[in-house]
């Protein structure tokens, strides 16, 4: 759990004069009140009822609005990262500074594998690879398994804080590996070390985001979401087991070794379980709509009106009805058919859909105005800029969208836009800028 204010004691005493108020109180409540919009607080205690009296809605939302208020001042950043047999890197010590940072390289030289160590960092997870033995560099000859290491030293508002992570193979022919996570030197969870390094990244891929699968749309909701709440992680954990066994269920039925009423006891789970993501990530997207709107307008100069909606595969009606509506063609299927797991993302410029009609240009941009929107919502959530990785963003934008992004980006506390040349930078951004070059898994300042 993200470690909470300092004053949220006084905070509480001098709102409700009861110091004791928050005796007995759940890590999670906590968690909500001082890093959830008010929003947020409101739609979650009202599906999720407090076990504690005194805390009535208005009184949670105004803690939350104080506790924020007092971390808004934070600033948060990598000071030193660390890779050791990662992809193209076998040993790399690099001191990051706290603004700009440009890195100039040709392609396949490791400026991608450098942003993916750092997303790694702060998900525990690859945007790109297909399997985690990816990640090991195997090509060095060398006795024993080859482990791959990173790890990064980051300031933030409240402390210092070092994340690492080690990735072991079992042997060259095998798909699985052995992860290990550490923060500050203790062993942790997955779900421990997300939230410690806030990032936002875009990549040549994230256009797939606009015409691309629904899954990888809601997997996006679920990654930046779990950012924020490790209360959405776990739930999101549970939905997708109770998932699994529903479906085994449905299979069994449909082979007539199970009895549909079976099917209520895991009924209940989705929808207790499902509830909460819809609502979390309509929220989410509802904030993600207010904020993209004016980025879009300013990064295509007036010429569109973006428009974020989210999809639910439920329709209007209630969740618990349409699984019972569904029933008999979920039994013939096999599987689940409705359900924050079918839930899509829609993206709309003048009412029309781009998921299906935008031009390859316009998804992109709709994609970069969508990733500026995210680190602003996360900006809105944590008090503290996140950090921004840009890969070879600028070498399909023209010079006016190109402008406007690098003067959008210039007041973030870190970031990290990789290039294969220098030309489509300003020379104004660039005298802000520390340049490094990569070359073959080395990098240097230049």
């Amino acid at each position: 759990m993200k470690t909470l204010c300092y004053n949220w004691r006084s905070n509480v005493a001098s709102l409700t004069n009861t110091p004791l108020l928050f005796r007995g109180v759940s890590r999670d409540w906590l968690d909500l009140l001082c890093f959830r919009s008010e929003l947020d607080a409101f739609a979650l205690l009202s599906a999720y009822p407090p076990t504690f009296n005194p805390l009535d809605l208005e009184v949670a939302a105004r803690i939350g609005r104080l506790c924020r208020g007092s971390i808004g001042r934070w600033i948060i950043h990598i000071e030193h990262l660390s890779l050791t047999n990662f992809r193209n890197y076998e040993r790399l010590e690099l001191d990051l500074p706290k603004s700009l940072m440009v890195l100039r390289g040709d392609n396949a030289q490791g400026k991608t594998n450098l942003l993916e160590a750092i997303y790694l960092l702060s998900t525990a997870k690859s945007h790109r690879a297909a399997t985690e033995r990816e990640l090991i560099n195997w090509s060095p000859p060398r006795e024993g398994i080859p482990v791959a290491r990173l790890l990064a030293q980051v300031k933030r508002g409240r402390g210092r804080v070092q994340v690492e992570i080690a990735i072991r193979g079992i042997s060259e022919e095998a798909e699985h590996v052995q992860k290990r996570i550490r923060i500050n030197g203790i062993p942790r969870r997955a779900i421990d070390l997300v939230g410690q390094v806030n990032v936002v990244i875009f990549s040549s891929q994230d256009i797939e985001l606009i015409g691309g699968s629904p899954s990888l749309r809601r997997r996006y909701l679920d990654l930046t979401h779990c950012q924020l709440a490790p209360r959405y992680l776990r739930s999101l954990q549970r939905y997708n087991k109770v998932l699994l066994q529903r479906n085994h269920l449905l299979r069994l039925i449909q082979e007539r070794r199970a009895e549909a009423n079976q099917l209520d006891f895991w009924d209940r789970e989705l929808v207790e379980n499902g509830c909460y993501l819809v609502v979390q990530r309509q929220l989410m997207v509802a904030e993600l709509n207010d904020l993209v709107q004016p980025i879009h307008h300013q990064l295509t100069a007036g010429g569109e009106q973006l428009k974020i909606s989210y999809i639910p595969s439920v329709g209007k009606g209630d969740f618990m009805d349409r699984l019972i509506e569904v029933r008999k063609r979920e039994i013939a299927q096999g599987m689940t058919l409705v359900g924050p797991h079918r839930d899509d993302l829609g993206f709309f410029v003048h009412g029309i859909d781009m998921n299906v009609f935008g031009s390859r240009g316009q998804q992109r941009t709709i994609a970069l105005s969508l990733k500026l929107a995210e680190a602003r919502f996360l900006h809105s959530k944590i008090g503290e800029h996140p950090i921004l990785l840009l890969d070879d963003v600028l070498s399909e934008l023209d010079s006016t969208r190109r402008h406007q992004l690098l003067e959008s980006i210039s007041s973030y506390e870190q970031v990290v836009i990789t290039a294969t040349d220098l030309d489509r930078f300003a020379p104004g951004f660039l005298a802000q800028a520390a340049l490094f070059q990569v070359s073959e898994g080395r990098i240097e300042p230049l």
